[in-house]
C-alpha cells in the first residue's frame, strides 16, 4: 500500500476525550475513528488488524470441527421471549417496527442458533454439532468507556456446542480451551483462565480468559508458580495467601480484561425450543450446550494495552497491519527509484508492505509516524544510506544497514 493513497491521517495529539491507552493510540493512529461513545469505525489499518485476528481464531476452531457460519442481528421478539430473555436482559436493544412488530438486537445468538440447529437435527447420531460465527453484537451498555474495550456494538466470536451429554460437553471443553490458549499466545498475549459464576446464563461453573492489563474491569488473584487463577468477587482467598492448588506459590493481585468465556448452558435453551432427540435406547434427551466466546474488538484493544511505549503502538507481527513499514526521505529520483525497486521486489515476495512514498513531508514527521502506526519492521532509504537500506526493528533502537538481498533473505 502507498501511504500517499490512504484516505486517513494521524494526528498530531491524542483525543482529549479518550481516557484508555488502546483508544488515544488507535484514534490518533488512524486505526480507528468515534462515532460517538461505545460505537466505533474501524478505518483501513485498523481493519487490516481485526481482520488478522479474525482469521487466527477462524484456523484454530476449524480445527477442533468448528463449523462457521453468519447469523442476523435482527432478532423476532418471539425468540427472546420463549427464553425468557426479552424481560430479563437489561441491555437488550429493543425496536418496533412501522407494522408494531418488536425486534431486538442480538446481543448473544442462544435464541438463533438453538432453533437453527433443531431444524437440521433429526437424530442422536447427528451428535455433536460445533458450529461459530464471527459478528457484530449490540449491548444498550450504560458505561460505554474503556475505547474498544467496552462498547454498545462490538465485534464476538461466539460458538456454540450441542452434545449429546455432559461428559461429551466437558470432553470439548477441554478442546476448546486449549484452542483459546492458542488464540491468545498466537496474538501474543498469556491469558489466565479464571472461574467465574455462571451469572444468569448458567447455575453451573463458567470460565473467563483474562490479560492483565491496567485497563481491565476485573481483579483476579493469580499464583506465581502454577496455572491457579480466580476472579477476586468469589475468591475466598487473598493477595499472599498460599496457591489453594498447588500449595507453594503465592497468590498476586492484579488487574485484568476479559477476552473471551465459556458458559456451561445445560439443556435450558433446548428446553425452551423443545428441541431433543431419542438415543439408542429411544429415550427423550435435550442436548447439552455450550457457549464460547471471545471478543475480538476487545482483543485488538488488550493487544494495544500491552504493546505500545511512549512513541506509539508496538504490533505483535502476527496481527500487525503489514510487515514492513519503508519509508523513503528526500525528493531525490535516486532515492524515489530505489525505494520503487525495493518496494515492488517486497511485494513480489508475498511480503505485505506499506511505503511512505510521500513528498514535501520531513523525515522527523514520516519517523514518527512510523514509530506510532508501529509496524515490526521499519526500512528507510535516503542519499545518506546510499547502496544500503536503514532496517530497524519497531521494539529495538538498534539500526543494521543491509543490502536488499540481505533483507529478503532474513524476511
Amino acid at each position: 500500500m502507498l501511504y500517499s493513497n490512504l484516505f486517513t491521517r494521524t494526528r498530531k495529539q491524542a483525543p482529549k476525550d479518550e481516557v484508555t491507552v488502546n483508544a488515544k493510540l488507535l484514534v490518533q493512529a488512524g486505526f480507528v475513528s468515534k462515532l460517538m461513545a461505545g460505537v466505533y469505525s474501524f478505518l483501513p489499518l485498523g481493519l487490516r488488524v481485526l481482520r488478522k485476528i479474525e482469521n487466527i481464531i477462524r484456523e484454530e476452531m476449524d480445527v477442533i470441527g468448528g463449523q462457521e457460519v453468519y447469523l442476523p442481528a435482527l432478532h423476532p421478539a418471539e425468540n427472546w421471549k420463549t427464553t425468557s430473555g426479552w424481560d430479563k436482559i437489561d441491555v437488550l436493544f429493543k425496536i418496533k417496527s412501522r407494522t408494531g412488530k418488536d425486534y431486538a438486537l442480538g446481543q448473544s445468538h442462544e435464541e438463533v442458533i438453538t432453533p437453527l440447529v433443531k431444524e437440521y437435527v433429526r437424530s442422536y447420531k447427528d451428535l455433536p454439532i460445533y458450529v461459530y460465527q464471527i459478528q457484530s453484537k449490540y449491548r444498550d451498555e450504560l458505561r460505554a468507556k474503556s475505547g474498544i474495550l467496552r462498547g454498545k456494538e462490538f465485534g464476538m466470536k461466539d460458538m456454540y456446542s450441542f452434545d449429546l451429554n455432559q461428559a461429551d460437553f466437558l470432553k470439548f471443553y477441554k478442546q476448546a480451551k486449549k484452542a483459546y490458549l492458542k488464540v491468545f499466545q498466537r496474538c501474543g498475549l498469556t491469558a489466565k483462565v479464571t472461574e467465574a459464576s455462571g451469572g444468569d446464563f448458567s447455575q453451573k461453573i463458567s470460565y473467563e480468559f483474562m490479560v492483565l492489563t491496567k485497563a481491565g474491569e476485573d481483579d483476579i488473584l493469580y499464583c506465581d508458580k502454577c496455572e491457579y487463577c480466580i476472579n477476586l468477587d468469589i475468591a475466598k482467598t487473598k493477595a499472599g495467601d498460599k496457591c489453594p492448588k498447588c500449595q507453594i506459590g503465592r497468590l498476586i493481585k492484579a488487574r485484568a480484561s476479559e477476552v473471551g468465556n465459556v458458559f456451561d448452558l445445560g439443556s435450558k435453551y433446548s428446553k425452551d425450543f423443545n428441541f431433543y432427540v431419542l438415543d439408542e435406547k429411544g429415550k427423550k434427551v435435550y442436548p447439552i450446550m455450550g457457549c464460547y466466546g471471545i471478543g475480538v474488538t476487545r482483543l485488538l484493544g488488550v493487544i494495544v494495552e500491552k504493546y505500545h511505549d511512549e512513541k506509539g503502538i508496538v504490533w505483535p507481527k502476527t496481527v500487525s497491519p503489514f510487515q514492513i513499514h519503508l519509508v523513503s526521505l528526500g525528493d531525490d529520483n535516486k532515492v524515489k527509484n530505489k525505494a520503487l525497486r525495493v518496494y515492488q521486489e517486497l511485494l513480489g515476495k508475498g511480503i505485505e508492505v506499506i511505503w511512505d512514498d510521500r513528498e514535501k513531508v520531513s523525515a522527523g514527521e514520516k519517523l514518527a509516524e512510523a514509530d506510532l502506526l508501529g509496524v515490526p519492521i521499519r526500512l528507510v532509504i535516503s542519499d545518506k544510506t546510499k547502496d544500503k537500506i536503514e532496517y530497524r526493528e519497531r521494539e529495538s533502537k538498534k539500526i543494521k544497514l543491509l543490502s536488499s538481498a540481505e533483507i529478503l533473505a532474513s524476511l
